[in-house]
C-alpha cells in the first residue's frame, strides 16, 4: 500500500526509515534485513522492473562457513577462507572488510533460510576457481536459489519483476546449473530420463506463456530476486519502480536524510530518518568512465555488459556529490566475461556470457593469429584478463571459441545450442562460423590459417595424452568439474578432429563493476578522508568489491552483495543479536516453507 505524500519545499514528500536505491540483490537484501527489524523501507528502482544484473545471472552467491555446508558435515574453519583469500586478494586484501564479511556469511544465509521466502540450496559440488591455492575449497562454499514459482508471487508484484535474460534462456525459460543443466544436455544424447525431463519442463512453460504470458518456472537470478521481492513485500516494504534517484538530500550537519527521486507522478522527496542505501549497479553503462578505467577500450565502447542499460553509475555519482570517495585502486575495474554478440532480424543484438561451454572438451579459444592465450576452463575472468593481455595495443580485442561437429552437437556453442535445436538460424544470421576444414574456417573468421593448423595439431597431439602444457587446461579440479566426466582420460580436453568445424567471435564483457564506493566493515560510505558519511550505506556493485577487484571464485558478486545488505540493514536498525546462530542444520531451526514472513516486535 502506498503511503501518503507530504508537501516539502515545494514538492510532494513521503516519510520513512530506511531509503533504498535499487532492485538487486544487496538492494533487496538490505531492504527485507532492515523490514525484519521493524523499519519502514521504501525501494526506488530506476527501470521499469526489479531485479537489475541479479535476474540475469546464475544465482549462485559466494557463502564460505554456510550454514547448509555444516548441516552436510562440512565444518571448515574460518581461518582456511582467510587462507585463501590472502593469496588470491595480495595487495588488496583488506583485513576488516574481508573479516566482515565472512563473520556475517553464516548469519546472512541462516536468517533469509529461516525467516523470509528466501530459501537456498547447497553448492555442493561447486569448487574454488585457483585449485592449486592455499585454502581452496572443492565444495559447499557456495549457495544458490532454490527455484520458486511466480504463481507465489501476487500478480501486482509479479509485473514489477524482470524477466530472465533471454540469451541464457531456451525460449525465455531459465535453465539451472547443476543436475536440470546436465538432463538437458543428455537429452541432447538421447537419454530417456533426460528426454523426459526436458520434455515437461518446456511443456510447462509453454503453458505458462499462454496462461501468463511469461516464465514461470524461475531458477537461477530471477528465482533469487522473486524470493526476494516476496519477502520484502511479505514484510511491508514499498517497492517504486520507474523511480530514478536524482540527488541525495543533507541535514546541516552533513548527515544523509533521503533523496529527491523522478517519478511517474512527478518529483517526489523520500526522507529517511535512518539512512539511505545506494545498490544502483554499479557503473557497467557509463561509457565516460569505462574510457577512463577499462583496458583497451579508447572509447569507451569497446566493451558489453551483462547488466541492464539503467546501470549508469547513478548511486557513485550521487554518493560523490556529498563527499564520497570513489575507489577505483583495485586489481580490475570489473567482473570480466567473455561475450559473443547475438544478431536478431528485428535489428536487435544480444549479449551471450561464454559461462560453460569454454570448459567442454572440443572446444579452444584463439586470437586473430590462431593461437591460443589462456586456459579455457579456468574462470570467465581469467578468460578475459588473458585476452586484454595478449591483444598488442592497437587491436580490436577479440577472439574466436573453435570447436568441431562432434562439440556442436552435444553441448551449446555460445547461443547455439546441441541436437535437436537446428543450427542453420545462427549460421544464416552470421552468428556462427563453418568451415568443412580448418583453413575454410579461418578464411570465415578472418583468422592465420596456418597459425590456426599448426595450434590445433600441437593441441590435439597433447589432448589425447590427457594434458595441456600450454595451460594446465583440464589440472584443477575446478576445470575437470566443468568438463564432461565421460570424457577420459582428461574430462576437459580433446582433440578436435572431424569437421565440419565451428566459431563463435568473443568480445571482452562484464558481470558489473569492482571499483566504486569506499566502504567501511559495516557497509557506510567513507568520504575523502576515509570517515564514514552518517546515514549513507552502500551494498552491491556501488561499493568497492570486497575482494579487491580479483574473481577468486564463482559467485563473489552475490555473495558480498547479499551479505553486505544485511550488515547494512542490520546496523540501520540497531541491530545487536544476530536472527541465526548460523551454525545449525536447516532441519533443526524453525524454517518457514516459503510461509509468509512476519514483521517481529521491536519490544
Amino acid at each position: 500500500m502506498t503511503a501518503p505524500l507530504k508537501s516539502s519545499v515545494g514538492r510532494p514528500s513521503l516519510d520513512c526509515d530506511v531509503l533504498v536505491v535499487g532492485s538487486g540483490a544487496g538492494g533487496l537484501s538490505a531492504a527485507v534485513t532492515a523490514a525484519y527489524h521493524g523499519l519502514k523501507v521504501v525501494v526506488v528502482e530506476k527501470a521499469d522492473v526489479c531485479g537489475g544484473a541479479t535476474s540475469w545471472s546464475g544465482g549462485w552467491a559466494w557463502t564460505p562457513g554456510n550454514p547448509l555446508a555444516r548441516a552436510a558435515g562440512v565444518n571448515e574453519d574460518r581461518e582456511q577462507f582467510r587462507t585463501y583469500l590472502r593469496h588470491r586478494l595480495g595487495k588488496n586484501y583488506q583485513e576488516d572488510r574481508v573479516e566482515a564479511f565472512l563473520e556475517a556469511v553464516p548469519h546472512m544465509v541462516g536468517f533469509f533460510q529461516d525467516k523470509t521466502s528466501l530459501q537456498f540450496v547447497p553448492g555442493t559440488k561447486i569448487k574454488d576457481i585457483y585449485g592449486s591455492t592455499p585454502g581452496a575449497g572443492t565444495g559447499n562454499r557456495s549457495v544458490g536459489p532454490k527455484p520458486f514459482n511466480a504463481r507465489k508471487i501476487k500478480p501486482e508484484l509479479r509485473a514489477k519483476m524482470r524477466h530472465q535474460l533471454y540469451e541464457t534462456s531456451f525460449l525465455g525459460m531459465g535453465i539451472m546449473a547443476g543436475p536440470d543443466l546436465t538432463k538437458f544436455l543428455s537429452a541432447s544424447q538421447g537419454n530417456i530420463k533426460g528426454i523426459f525431463h526436458a520434455g515437461w519442463r518446456v511443456g510447462f512453460h509453454i503453458l505458462d506463456l499462454v496462461t501468463h504470458r511469461r516464465n514461470m518456472q524461475l531458477v537461477n537470478g530471477t528465482a533469487l530476486t522473486g524470493r526476494l521481492l516476496k519477502s520484502a513485500d511479505d514484510l511491508g516494504v514499498e517497492i517504486r519502480v520507474s523511480t530514478p534517484a536524482k540527488h541525495l538530500l543533507t541535514d546541516g550537519s552533513g548527515k544523509v536524510t533521503g533523496a529527491v527521486v523522478s517519478s511517474p507522478e512527478g518529483e517526489l522527496q523520500i526522507n529517511a530518518s535512518r539512512g539511505v542505501v545506494l545498490a544502483a549497479g554499479g557503473f557497467p553503462n557509463d561509457v565516460s568512465r569505462r574510457k577512463v578505467l577499462f583496458p583497451k577500450t579508447p572509447t569507451g565502447r569497446e566493451h558489453w555488459t551483462l547488466a541492464p542499460k539503467e546501470t549508469t553509475g547513478d548511486g557513485i555519482t550521487m554518493a560523490q556529490e556529498v563527499g564520497a570517495r570513489f575507489e577505483t585502486d583495485v586489481e580490475s575495474p570489473a567482473a570480466w566475461c567473455p561475450v559473443s554478440l547475438v544478431p536478431y532480424r528485428n535489428g536487435r543484438t544480444g549479449t551471450f556470457p561464454h559461462i560453460m561451454d569454454r570448459a567442454k572438451p572440443g572446444s579452444i579459444g584463439v586470437r586473430r593469429d590462431g593461437r591460443r592465450f589462456v586456459n579455457e576452463a579456468n574462470g570467465y575472468y581469467d578468460y578475459v584478463e588473458g585476452l586484454l593481455n595478449a591483444t598488442p595495443e592497437g587491436e580490436a580485442v577479440e577472439a574466436w571459441q573453435i570447436a568441431d561437429a562432434a562439440f556442436v552437437r552435444k553441448f551449446p556453442l555460445g547461443m547455439a545450442k546441441p541436437l535437436p535445436v537446428p543450427l542453420f538460424p545462427y549460421l544464416r544470421s552470421g552468428y556462427l562460423k563453418k568451415g568443412k576444414t580448418l583453413e575454410e574456417l579461418a578464411a570465415a573468421c578472418g583468422i592465420d590459417p596456418k597459425g590456426l593448423a599448426a595450434t590445433v595439431a600441437e593441441f590435439n597431439g597433447n589432448a589425447r595424452k590427457g594434458i595441456d602444457p600450454d595451460f594446465d587446461r583440464g589440472a584443477s579440479e575446478f576445470n575437470r568439474y566443468g568438463g564432461d566426466p565421460e570424457n577420459t582420460p582428461n574430462p576437459s580436453l580433446r582433440p578436435l578432429e572431424k569437421g565440419p568445424f565451428y566459431a563463435v567471435r568473443i568480445v571482452p564483457g562484464s558481470f558489473g563493476t569492482f571499483a566504486g564506493l569506499a566502504a567501511d566493515s559495516r557497509a557506510r560510505v567513507l568520504n575523502n578522508d576515509g570517515q564514514p558519511i552518517s546515514g549513507l550505506y552502500v551494498a552491491g556493485n556501488d561499493q568497492a568489491s570486497v575482494m579487491g577487484g580479483h574473481y577468486p571464485a564463482g559467485g563473489i558478486n552475490l555473495g558480498p552483495a547479499l551479505t553486505f545488505g544485511y550488515v547494512a540493514g542490520r546496523d540501520l536498525a540497531g541491530a545487536t543479536h544476530y536472527e541465526d546462530d548460523g551454525t545449525r542444520a536447516p532441519e533443526e531451526r524453525a524454517g518457514n516453507n516459503d510461509a509468509t514472513v512476519k514483521r517481529p516486535s521491536l519490544n
